[in-house]
């Protein structure tokens, strides 16, 4: 599996591209703010075509260049409803508009995604959990867990850790994490040093 990530916009939201390969199709995580030049520079180095946007959460920093790359690329931007109305008034005007996530498994661009809803950071939160043919695992977790911290939370920071624990720390210690912001982190590591973890999931 391939997967290509860069900061984007001034808060360094990371934005990720995902295929099974370079050369096919991909699909796109968190087209946050001013991706266009560094996204279309991923594009063409991987040989890659998107077929959709995904979205772990509302926020501008996660989806501010949704619009724009969708009407480029005529795709659509899948994001819970939950947290549709946290959009600019603009971003649904593309062709294809917003697809709706919901829990369970997505194929797209030849991959099977997990999508799981773990609310807190905002009410339509989401996480995308991925299994390459070697073996290896994924799980993108946007703004709900970083490497040694958590997000902040839209209203009961209680709910937020209980997302985590229910959702994610119950992932094997080899899943790699790759937060919305900051460095790519292991399960294990945050079972095992995550101050604002101990005691969740299993």
């Amino acid at each position: 599996m391939l997967v290509v990530g860069f900061p984007a916009g001034p808060l360094e939201a990371n934005c990720y591209l995902l295929a099974p390969e370079g050369g096919g199709e991909c699909v796109l995580v968190d087209p946050g703010e001013d991706i266009g030049e560094p996204l279309e520079a991923a594009l063409s180095g991987h040989g890659l075509t998107p077929v959709a946007m995904l979205a772990t959460h509302g926020h501008p920093d996660h989806v501010a260049s949704a619009a724009e790359v969708g009407a480029r690329h005529g795709i659509p931007l899948y994001l819970h409803e939950a947290d549709r109305p946290l959009l600019a008034a603009d971003a649904g005007e593309w062709k294809d508009g917003i697809v709706p996530l919901v829990e369970g498994p997505l194929r797209l661009a030849g991959l099977e995604i997990t999508v799981s809803r773990t609310p807190g950071h905002t009410a339509g939160s989401v996480i995308f959990g991925l299994s390459s043919a070697e073996g290896g695992r994924i799980v993108l977790t946007g703004d709900s867990l970083f490497a040694g911290s958590i997000g902040r939370s839209s209203g009961d920071g209680d709910e937020l850790v209980r997302s985590l624990g229910a959702k994610v720390m119950t992932l094997p210690d080899d899943t790699v994490v790759l937060p919305g912001h900051g460095p790519a982190t292991t399960i294990g590591q945050e079972r095992a040093g995550n101050p604002f973890l101990a005691g969740t999931g299993s």
